[in-house]
């Protein structure tokens, strides 16, 4: 005979399909079939007729494929090297605040910029970083950025877009590992106070081997997103009538294949290279990271 509490433990197991329902439905329609189906035409010509792995040699071959492809892995090497320090630093220093005000003031101030979309914030940082109008003149005169398209350059597009990546998205992150960092039992804590361990040492031994897998889905989840790019430098490829390229990033140019080539076929290639580089590199962060182990 079942008892009360087995009973209402298989009643909410029952609910917890009908909350994730959802979730897997959507996952299903907007994620994995359209993933399917570009790897399905990756193979085919625009007839219908299936070419093997012409449009991959194809677009390999492309002389705008790999100058997009260092842009996006030199933009990805600098954000996530930026998140994984700073957002972890400042996390650690906002959950050290003895003043609950004072910390939760902070949280929000960081959580604001992430309250803009993507568009929005470049259109606001297109005034930034315009050294004749932009609040932080002094800063990009300092380096000697006299104009706008000096600050846009190509060459310094990398370290920009991924400024203002960071700027949108690492408040939500901050917040995120100050959850976690709150989710550390205050014994082990008071242990290592008890042991002499002061800030650094306990920040250095205790709390950021326990942030190990917080940061691992940090990198994953921003290194899926920042792969993606595309608004920014589209954005700013308008804003400075094509001083930015309109092929910068690979996502700009599986644009340029599909809509303005027409070629469906290479574009979906391009998508399925970018896809299966998007999980290599993540595959290393899980494993380093140990997201799935149990503790």
């Amino acid at each position: 005979m079942s008892t009360p509490h087995r009973s209402v433990t298989a009643k909410w197991s029952r609910f917890s399909y009908v909350f994730v329902s959802g979730y897997v439905l959507f996952a299903l329609a907007f994620g994995v079939l359209p993933t399917l189906y570009a790897v399905f035409i990756a193979f085919l010509d625009n007839e219908g007729r299936f070419t093997g792995i012409a449009n991959f040699t194809k677009v390999l071959a492309d002389f705008r494929f790999w100058p997009a492809a260092a842009h996006v892995g030199l933009f990805l090497l600098v954000w996530l090297v930026a998140l994984m320090v700073l957002v972890t630093l400042l996390a650690l220093v906002v959950h050290g605040i003895g003043r609950r005000w004072l910390s939760s003031s902070l949280r929000f101030v960081y959580y604001i910029p992430g309250a803009l979309a993507g568009a929005s914030s470049v259109v606001l940082w297109l005034f930034v970083l315009n050294p004749t109008v932009s609040p932080v003149s002094a800063v990009l005169h300092a380096f000697g950025f006299e104009s706008f398209v000096q600050t846009v350059s190509p060459g310094n597009l990398p370290v920009v877009f991924a400024v203002i990546a960071f700027w949108t998205g690492a408040g939500n992150w901050i917040i995120v590992m100050y959850g976690a960092l709150n989710s550390i039992p205050d014994e082990v804590l008071e242990a290592a106070r008890m042991d002499g361990a002061g800030a650094v040492r306990t920040a250095l031994h205790i709390q950021l081997p326990m942030l190990r897998k917080w940061i691992a889905y940090m990198a994953v989840m921003s290194l899926a997103a920042g792969a993606q790019l595309f608004v920014e430098p589209r954005v700013l490829s308008q804003a400075t009538h094509a001083v930015v390229p309109t092929d910068w990033s690979l996502n700009q140019l599986t644009y340029l294949y599909a809509f303005k080539q027409q070629d469906l076929n290479g574009s979906a290639a391009i998508a399925v290279l970018l896809l299966v580089a998007s999980l290599a590199v993540s595959l290393f962060f899980v494993v380093r990271g140990g997201l799935f182990e149990r503790d």
